[in-house]
């Protein structure tokens, strides 16, 4: 069974992770999405709202299934037996943070080995500080998140 992860903050999840994950339960037989939780970290949605949010956008997808983990990636990883990570990039930019983060990560476990997935064109502008500051503003956001995720961002961000 050929497992992967993909991993992320989804703060919010957006179209651009749901085309990501569509394409990749379509070759792995199992995907775990993992959200993350880094205290270090500031985010807009709380590591359980986050994790709802993922769930509800992975809900038709029988092999996907979300978790939340707070530590090392590569951790998470030898816990479910995965050896493959997906990390999904858009631009030169995406790319060159996510090899140093990969490197990172084959240093702590060489043998969970990092692929990454470029974006579909129509989600190559989708960075959520942009979704986010839309929202806010009152902005249509309806074609960059889900419905769900949608609803809750204007919630949270005050939006119409």
């Amino acid at each position: 069974m050929l497992t992967v992860l993909f991993p992320g903050s989804f703060d919010p999840p957006t179209n651009g992770h749901l085309n990501i994950i569509d394409r990749i339960s379509t070759i792995y037989d199992k995907v775990y999405v993992v959200v993350a939780d880094n205290s270090a970290k500031s985010y807009t949605f709380d590591a359980q709202e986050r994790l709802e949010m993922a769930q509800e956008m992975v809900e038709p997808y029988e092999n996907v299934e979300v978790r939340l983990w707070s530590g090392l990636i590569v951790r998470f990883a030898e816990s479910v037996g995965a050896r493959l990570m997906v990390r999904g990039v858009r631009a030169l930019a995406d790319f060159n943070y996510e090899f140093e983060l990969s490197m990172v990560n084959k240093g702590l476990n060489p043998q969970v080995e990092t692929i990454f997935v470029p974006t579909d064109p129509q989600f190559f502008v989708l960075r959520s500080s942009a979704i986010k500051e839309l929202s806010r503003l009152g902005g249509d956001i309806s074609t960059m998140v889900p419905p769900a995720v949608a609803k809750r961002l204007h919630a949270k961000m005050g939006g119409s």
